[in-house]
């Protein structure tokens, strides 16, 4: 599952990614307009441009900007950056594999569920970039209210 920090963070990001090419923005302003916690989105910031993703300049006229094109930029490896695997087990983790204690992980039906969830969750958010998510629409995001 997503975390707030995940689901802050890319908040964050297309904020970021509505501004124009090569333009910063203070923490306060992305936090405000998002209704995130300050304290709380100055980490996940930091940590977005520990990564890769954003840039940061100190200052007045400073702020956080992206690092390279929203085009270019892969959602599920945000998610990964933040949030860490995909899997909801560890079993069932490509790059952060660990057995369970209870199960024979060739034939546990949870684990197999679970591998297919991870992927399905994979192909989703590593087949979309911050400009896709960014360009989405009111009208195409109230499509998937029926599946909530």
């Amino acid at each position: 599952m997503l975390t707030k920090k995940g689901k802050y963070g890319l908040k964050a990001a297309v904020h970021l990614a509505r501004l124009p090419a090569g333009a910063s923005t203070q923490v306060a302003d992305i936090a405000d307009s998002n209704n995130i916690p300050k304290k709380f989105l100055d980490v996940i910031l930091g940590e977005l441009r520990n990564a890769g993703f954003l840039a940061s300049k100190k200052g007045k006229l400073g702020g956080y900007r992206l690092a390279k094109a929203p085009e270019d930029i892969v959602v599920g490896d945000m998610i990964r950056a933040l949030d860490g695997p995909l899997a909801p087990f560890p079993c069932a983790s490509r790059n952060a594999y660990e057995p369970c204690e209870d199960c024979d992980v060739a034939t546990c039906e949870v684990r197999i569920l679970m591998v297919r969830v991870r992927d399905a969750i994979g192909t989703v958010l590593d087949t979309t970039t911050l400009a896709q998510m960014r360009d989405m629409s009111h009208e195409a995001l109230t499509s998937f209210v029926d599946y909530i």
